[in-house]
């Protein structure tokens, strides 16, 4: 190509903001690929551009800093004539960056001094040609280091038990060791990591970041910045976002299967069939880790495998495409994994409600979906879809939950709709849909879930749910105790209010000494009654006849 011919018969170079910000401007002289000390020009605008990424404490700013300081030393050592050009853009110039201005003046400042343009920005260079400049490319190159170990400082941190390194300047680095559910923080090193120390570090994790074909940058913003090197997950976090440099780097020890887990042929048998699947635990109890394996089982299973992250840092097989946030947005992201029309969607993690509003839509869609879900107990996990969904869909959108405890598989849950009398009722009149929540391991009824009034009851059974809900009732109340009730009558309805330290349970309702009803309260510590209502009805008639009503626990 003519474009290539002078290229390298010039040794005149004016570089645009791309070339410095991914660094190839670097690799470029260091190849010879410029010519014997070829003449470097650098605009302000670009210094500027550098300067303003670097003062909002964005990591890109950081490396293009340190790659102007390099080229400065270059010229130091006569290996490059340096030559900063033009003026700093003004106020103006820099809001009408978006539309081109900047590239403009860039180009412009090549043009004067007869320099040939170099450019890893595609509309640049084309519009560079198009107005008679000479344009040189130089795209990121990702050099495969599959072969090759990584050579970190940041590596010197961990050894084979090692789960995560935490950083933080001024302070002596920290280390979690062990495995998931039984790990200790240890000090790893007397000595205090300095401003340079720290700034070394996260630099040349940003340099291997960009340099490694199988690494990458998630996330950056204003003092945060998350990045996927191989197997590690780093988080470089600065003021404004964090008081102080902090460098948070995790892994995964193992990468395990299914057959590692706690799991029995029903088990097996059921994931195959199972749809809605929540993998839920504490953090650091090894969800992500079961939910690696889980993929890898379906994908044996000749199934289309796709999963959904905020950050891709799952172990799974090559196989298996990860898809993060299309254009900043999980929303978009679902309507094109929507497209692809995957069998199971592995979804790490389901946190926000538009997450789980995603999840809802990806299930009634007909995806296989396993989401994962921080929560304290299994039954948690399903809580908080309540209120975000309606509860007759609930056990459309999730059939099993699998609880993760110490790095294994300690609770499986299923769920299935019904209509009956719920547990503790003895009115046949109050029979209703309720979400049975059993233990898959022996069908033993753990929970109901149900509407009550206005609100979601979610009732344990099983008598180990029981016990520890009783005793935390009776550390407040004994279950004999008298519970003064106020009642208000309205014009379509009963409030029955009790004192707020009983909100959320079950009690019941007497009448001098005959009970009338069981209820629930809500979280506001009352139950509404529709005057229609079989049970307001009696109400009415106990207060007409002067009677003491009130209220003991269940």
């Amino acid at each position: 190509m003519e474009g290539e011919t002078k290229r390298i018969m010039s040794d005149k170079f004016a570089c645009d903001t791309s070339i410095i910000f991914n660094g190839q401007i670097l690799n470029l002289i260091e190849d010879g690929e410029l010519g014997e000390k070829p003449e470097i020009f650098i605009s302000n605008i670009v210094i500027a551009e550098v300067e303003y990424r670097t003062n909002i404490h964005k990591e890109i700013g950081f490396f293009g800093l340190n790659v102007l300081k390099q080229l400065r030393q270059l010229h130091n050592e006569s290996v490059i004539t340096l030559h900063v050009i033009g003026k700093r853009p003004t106020r103006e110039e820099i809001k009408m960056a978006p539309g081109g201005e900047l590239d403009a003046l860039i180009r412009e400042s090549a043009k004067q001094n007869n320099a040939v343009l170099i450019t890893a920005d595609r509309i640049q260079g084309d519009v560079a040609i198009f107005e008679g400049l000479d344009v040189m490319y130089a795209w990121e190159k990702k050099i495969s280091k599959e072969k090759e170990p990584l050579s970190l400082k940041l590596l010197e941190f961990f050894d084979d038990s090692t789960m995560s390194v935490h950083l933080k300047r001024n302070l002596s680095p920290y280390a979690k060791k062990g495995s998931p559910g039984n790990w200790r923080l240890e000090k790893i090193q007397d000595e205090s990591l300095n401003s340079q120390m720290i700034e070394d570090i996260a630099l040349e994790i940003i340099e291997n970041v960009r340099e490694d074909e199988h690494s990458f940058i998630e996330i950056e913003k204003e003092g945060a910045v998350v990045a996927q090197l191989r197997e590690f997950r780093i988080v470089i976090a600065r003021p404004p976002f964090s008081n102080d440099v902090e460098i948070t780097v995790t892994r995964p020890l193992v990468s395990l299967t299914l057959s590692d887990y706690s799991i029995d042929p029903r088990l097996k048998e059921r994931l195959q069939k199972a749809e809605g699947i929540l993998v839920c635990g504490s953090p650091g109890a090894g969800k992500s880790t079961f939910s690696a394996a889980l993929a890898n089982y379906y994908l044996k299973q000749d199934k289309v495998i796709k999963t959904l992250e905020s950050v891709r840092d799952l172990q799974v097989e090559p196989e298996i495409t990860q898809y993060t946030k299309l254009e900043g947005n999980l929303e978009n992201s679902a309507d094109i994994l929507l497209l692809v029309r995957p069998d199971f969607t592995i979804f790490d993690e389901v946190r926000t409600t538009k997450d789980f509003q995603i999840y809802s839509d990806f299930r009634l869609s007909g995806v296989g979906m396993v989401g994962v879900v921080h929560s304290s107990s299994a039954i948690d996990a399903i809580q908080r879809f309540i209120g975000r969904i309606e509860l007759g869909m609930l056990p459309s959108i999730i059939d099993t939950i699998i609880f993760i405890e110490g790095g294994d598989i300690s609770t499986v849950l299923i769920l299935k709709m019904t209509v009956k009398v719920p547990h503790g009722f003895r009115d046949k009149d109050l029979a209703r849909p309720v979400v049975e929540v059993r233990d898959f391991k022996n069908d033993r009824l753990e929970f109901e879930i149900y509407n009550f009034g206005n609100d979601v009851v979610v009732n344990p059974i099983s008598s180990k749910y029981q016990a520890r809900t009783k005793g935390f009732q009776s550390s407040r109340k004994k279950k004999d105790e008298r519970i003064n009730l106020d009642i208000e009558i309205k014009k379509q309805k009963i409030i029955i209010r009790a004192n707020p330290e009983f909100s959320s349970q079950n009690i019941v309702i007497f009448a001098d000494n005959q009970q009338i009803f069981t209820g629930s309260l809500s979280r506001n510590s009352d139950i509404s009654l529709s005057l229609s209502n079989k049970e307001a009805k009696k109400i009415l008639k106990e207060l007409n006849n002067n009677k003491d009503i009130y209220g003991k626990l269940k």
